[in-house]
Order: C-alpha cells, then sequence, then structure tokens
C-alpha cells in the first residue's frame, strides 16, 4: 500500500513538472530539428528511381551520352552519404554558434541551411543541375549536425530531474516521426511520383517556417544565462517559465552559487576533455554509445529499405506500403520508451535493446538464408525486421543523446555533444559508404555483422553503464570516479558553496533542474 501511495505521489509530482512552457519548447524545438533529421534519412528512399533518372538525362544532355553504370552509382552514393558529412561540420560549428548566440537562437539561425537546402533540393530538376541536389544534402546535413547537439542539450538544461529522460526522449520520437513521414509522402499516391519528387524536398520548409515563428516566443535556456551570459533577470524570468510558478529562489539560489564557481572555469575544449582523467571512462561510454546508435545496423535499414525488401522477395509495387508500417512500429516503440524511461532507467532500456536487437538479427539472417523453402518465410523477415526497429526504438535510440547530456557538466558539455556529434556522424557516414559492399560480400549474411556489433554493445553497457534515472550529476560523477581512480579537481570547494547555498548539506538538497550546484562535479 505504502508502495503504491509512494508511486502515485512520484507520479502526480511528474506531471506536475511538465509545465506548458515544457511542452511548448520541446515540440516547436523538435519539429524545426530531429524532425528533420528523422525526415531526411528515410526521403530519398522512395524516389530513388526518378533521382538517379535524372541523374543520367543530365549527364547525357551535357556529355551526348549515358552516365556510366559505376559512376551513377557514385553519385547516388554520394547523394546519400554526403548528408552524414554536412552533419559532421555542423557538430564541429556548433559549439561556438551555440556559445555565442545561445541554445535557441542557434536552432533560430539553423532554420536558415535547412531552407536553403529545401530550395536547392526542389528546385534541381527544374535548373536542370542534379549537382544542386547534392549540395542541398550537404546543407540539409550542416542543419542536422547543429540540431543534434544544441536541442539536446537545450532539453536537458531547461528540464527538471524528475522528466529528464522523457523529455529528453522528445528528441528520438521527432526523429521517427520524421522517418515515417517521410515514408508516407514518398507513397506514389502522394508525392511519390516522377512528376512531385521535387516537393519531397520542398516540404522541408515546412517544419522550418514553423519554429522560425514560434521558438521566439520562448525563452532561452536560464542556465546558459545566467551561467555564460550571467544575465540573472532573464535566468529567473526564464525558470519562472519554464518550471511554471513563480518562486523560484531556490533554483536561483543554487544557480547564483554555481554561476559563482562557473566565473573562474572556462568551457572545455575537445582536447582537454580527452585528456581530463576524471572524464576518461564518461567519455568512453559516450563514445561507445554512439558508435553503436549508428553501427547496430539499424541506418542500414532505412537506407537501403528497398533492396532488403527485394532480397526478402517482396514485390516491388508493394514495398513502399511495406517500408510505412516499419516508420509506424518506429514511432510507437519510440513513443513507449518515453512513457517508461523514468520508471525503468536507461541501463535496462539500452541492454535489453541491443540484445533483443542482437536476436532479430540472427533470425533475420536464417529467414533470409530459408526464404525459398517456403512462400511464408520472406513475411517472417519483414517481422524480424520490424522487432529489430522496435528494439532499437525502445532504447538506444533516444537514449544516447540523454547520456551525455547526463555525464557532464555545464562546462563539459558543449565539447562532449561535440565529440559525441563526431562520433554520431562518422559512422552514419560509414554505414551508409560500407553497407552496400558489405551486402555484396556477405549476401544474407551481412546482418549478423550488426549482431555481434549489438552483442558488444549490450555486454559493455551491462559492466560499465551507471544508472541516471533521477541521479544528480554528483552522484553520476562519484559512480565513474571509481572506475576512472580520480577525481575531480574541485570537487570539495563546489561541494562547500553548493551546501552554503542550499542551507546545509543534504540529500534532498538538489536543484529542481537537473544539474544545480549540488550536482556540479568541475
Amino acid at each position: 500500500m505504502e508502495l503504491r501511495e509512494k508511486d502515485a505521489a512520484e507520479s502526480k509530482e511528474n506531471k506536475s513538472d511538465w509545465s506548458c512552457s515544457l511542452v511548448a519548447v520541446s515540440l516547436v524545438g523538435a519539429l524545426g530539428s530531429s524532425f528533420l533529421y528523422g525526415y531526411n534519412l528515410s526521403v530519398v528512399n522512395a524516389p530513388t528511381p526518378y533521382i538517379k533518372a535524372f541523374y543520367n538525362e543530365s549527364w547525357e544532355r551535357r556529355h551526348g551520352h549515358p552516365i556510366d553504370p559505376d559512376t551513377l552509382t557514385l553519385l547516388w552514393s554520394v547523394t546519400v552519404s554526403i548528408f552524414a558529412i554536412g552533419g559532421l561540420v555542423g557538430t564541429l560549428i556548433a559549439k561556438k554558434i551555440g556559445k555565442f548566440l545561445g541554445r535557441k537562437n542557434t536552432l533560430l539561425v539553423n532554420n536558415g541551411f535547412a531552407i536553403s537546402a529545401a530550395l536547392l533540393m526542389a528546385f534541381a530538376l527544374q535548373a536542370e543541375a542534379f549537382e544542386m541536389l547534392i549540395v542541398g544534402r550537404f546543407i540539409m546535413g550542416v542543419d542536422g549536425g547543429i540540431s543534434l547537439s544544441v536541442l539536446p542539450m537545450y532539453l536537458n538544461e531547461i528540464s527538471p530531474k524528475e522528466i529528464r529522460g522523457s523529455l529528453g526522449q522528445v528528441t528520438a520520437i521527432f526523429i521517427c516521426i520524421g522517418v515515417f513521414t517521410g515514408q508516407l509522402l514518398g507513397l506514389p499516391e502522394l508525392l511519390g511520383k516522377e512528376s512531385t519528387w521535387p516537393y519531397l524536398f520542398g516540404v522541408i520548409m515546412v517544419p522550418a517556417f514553423i519554429q522560425l515563428v514560434s521558438l521566439p516566443f520562448l525563452p532561452e535556456s536560464p542556465r546558459y544565462l545566467l551561467l555564460e551570459k550571467h544575465d540573472e533577470a532573464r535566468a529567473m524570468k526564464a525558470f519562472q517559465t519554464f518550471l511554471g510558478k513563480a518562486d523560484v529562489s531556490q533554483e536561483m539560489q543554487e544557480a547564483l552559487a554555481e554561476s559563482r564557481v562557473q566565473r573562474n572555469v572556462h568551457l572545455l575544449s575537445v582536447l582537454e576533455l580527452l585528456r581530463a582523467p576524471f572524464l576518461r571512462w564518461q567519455v568512453i561510454t559516450v563514445v561507445v554509445t554512439m558508435a553503436c546508435y549508428q553501427l547496430c545496423g539499424l541506418n542500414a535499414i532505412w537506407f537501403y529499405t528497398n533492396s532488403i525488401f527485394g532480397k526478402a522477395g517482396i514485390p516491388q509495387e508493394k514495398t513502399p506500403y511495406v517500408t510505412l508500417s516499419t516508420g509506424g512500429v518506429e514511432t510507437l516503440a519510440s513513443i513507449f520508451s518515453g512513457l517508461v524511461i523514468e520508471r525503468l532507467g536507461r541501463r535496462p532500456l539500452l541492454i535489453g535493446g541491443f540484445g533483443l536487437m542482437a536476436v532479430f538479427f540472427g533470425a533475420l539472417t536464417v529467414t533470409l538464408v530459408l526464404q525459398d523453402h517456403a512462400a511464408w518465410i520472406p513475411y517472417l523477415s519483414i517481422v524480424c525486421i520490424l522487432a529489430v526497429i522496435a528494439a532499437f526504438c525502445s532504447g538506444p535510440g533516444g537514449i544516447p543523446f540523454i547520456l551525455t547530456g547526463e555525464f557532464f557538466q555545464q562546462s563539459q558539455r558543449p565539447a562532449a555533444f561535440i565529440m559525441a556529434g563526431t562520433v554520431n556522424w562518422l559512422s552514419n557516414f560509414a554505414v551508409g559508404l560500407l553497407f552496400p559492399f558489405i551486402q555484396r560480400s556477405l549476401d544474407t549474411y551481412c546482418f549478423l555483422v550488426f549482431a555481434a556489433i549489438c552483442v558488444i554493445g549490450a555486454l559493455y553497457f551491462y559492466f560499465v553503464l551507471p544508472e541516471t534515472k533521477n541521479r544528480t550529476h554528483a552522484e553520476i560523477s562519484q559512480e565513474f570516479a571509481k572506475r576512472n581512480k580520480a577525481s575531480p579537481p574541485e570537487e570539495t570547494g563546489d561541494t562547500a558553496v553548493a551546501e552554503k547555498a542550499n542551507g546545509g548539506p543534504g540529500p534532498d538538497s538538489s536543484s529542481t533542474l537537473d544539474n544545480g550546484v549540488k550536482d556540479r562535479a568541475v
């Protein structure tokens, strides 16, 4: 009975943490950011034959002869993979833009990349220049790199720690919704026709414009305003807006204490982050998490869904509709993860997600090998693919972005997101470029490579990753300190400042925001 009452009290408290402003900023921020990233992952799939025909016609018009098949394959691989190169560039410039403009204004400026990319790609056919499509994909990658660096940081800094995981999952949920939207609009009945495929890229302007006109009415991150801009008045107003209450004196007092310490601490560079002995295992864990996030095989399914289903024996005319089901399953699984993450925690969802992916990749390999033995086996392959997607989105699909924000302090976080984003985009590029060759070499056994990666990831998280659910930064840092065998150099001084700000030490005096001063490690 007492346990039920405690759960009910926690549930009621968590619901009260969701203010209208938090909901609005998460929805608007994700719509113009992670939604577009997901949309651009899947939007190139349906119009592939029409885009290749456009490349061939443009080449023949210029050179007087059809394009060589190998050259066409190369151009198409560049079109798909250059999105990741742009993402890497966006990740590398996100820190400087974010420091100068802030989290919110960086997202607003980033819409300029999305709109310019949409215009280039939408008018490429009319201009008879396939280079415009390639350049547009690159610019869209820059937009994605900035978005996936700044949006999780923004959401992490404005969310109370009680709902930090659920709010962080908004990024992943909108990636899934973006993927599903790209698949839906790519149906032949909508925009997936030879005459209308350029509009698939023009649609990108709509979410970007919505964010551009909506986000200015919402506050900047209060932690950015206080710790980096030292603007107490605006920070207090932002706290009041995001927390949905007038009395934010405790939050301000704690943040001001951290602000006094932060004024003597510069933002760490990526090199300093990598060299810090007290952050060694946090860095390794983020690198492993991001690498597994991309190398686990899901992007191979998104980039080459049609060819995979072709191998599974699905008729070509049915492929777009089967592909649509994958996006729907992904969206539902990510919403499920957002609902249960604060109850189950990060660790079980990551370990269970990668473990199940390994099992279903193994089953998929068996069904692909035996697909000619019975008419129903190809459909079992589809079930395995859907199960892989559900396992991924139930945990590994969104938690990596949450962990990056939870592991590091304010002065470390921008460099940490640069490092995580670099690993993310380089791994994304590698999968997009290498998977066709892996598929050609290993044929139906190609997914065993991804199964092995999932097993390695699950084992690493089982032995290394601590649970971060509802824990402060200080507690997370202490957990890693045992493995790092090194303590943060300023931990004692910061703790004293935190205790003074809170009126003395105590386990229940942590800030409402996830990384209040008592949570500070550096």
